[in-house]
């Protein structure tokens, strides 16, 4: 069995092959020249961070499946400065187009020590922003972004840092490991 730490870096395809007839776009080959892995969950082109890769069916389901609930942990920055309120509601569960979310753990944290994003997210001094880390156990599509907005907190960066046990702390954009 093979499992790959991937940290996927910003406006990379969750796949291996670009299907679209524009511009060629960076895919999951650019980064991983390991036969017969694929990716565990996806991870939207304009988020970054972790992405697990696997060769082994049933683990790759147990990572994906939202029956499983595996936790995901997502670092977001967010426009807004995120109160108690704000931070209770994400708790309780969002009530979204497609349904209420499970609740999910929801802090503010410091500022975290990220490798820099290219291009940088667009700064305006009249607007505040903050960093948020949610834990969440489902994965909707696009889910912690619709989740922030809802609560009147558009992401602006959203970095997955950790799912289940395995975490990026340590790897650069484009850089792997196996577990």
């Amino acid at each position: 069995m093979t499992l790959i730490l991937l940290n996927k870096p910003f406006d990379v395809l969750c796949q291996f092959t670009d299907d679209s007839t524009g511009p060629k776009r960076l895919t999951l080959a650019d980064f991983v020249d390991v036969p017969g892995v694929y990716p565990a969950g996806r991870l939207d082109r304009d988020s970054e961070g972790l992405l697990l890769l696997t060769d082994d069916g049933r683990l790759q389901a147990r990572i994906a499946d939202p029956k499983f609930k595996m936790a995901k942990t997502y670092l977001a920055q967010v426009e807004g400065d995120a109160d108690e309120a704000a931070l209770a509601q994400l708790r309780r569960g969002v009530r979204l187009k497609d349904g209420m979310t499970l609740p999910a753990q929801a802090e503010r944290i410091d500022d975290p020590a990220l490798w820099p994003r290219d291009p940088p997210v667009r700064f305006r001094k009249t607007v505040p922003d903050c960093w948020l880390k949610l834990t969440i156990r489902e994965g909707r599509n696009r889910q912690v972004r619709r989740m922030t907005a809802a609560v009147g907190l558009p992401t602006l960066r959203l970095v997955r840092w950790a799912v289940g046990e395995w975490s990026v702390e340590g790897l650069a954009p484009g850089e792997w490991r196996e577990a």
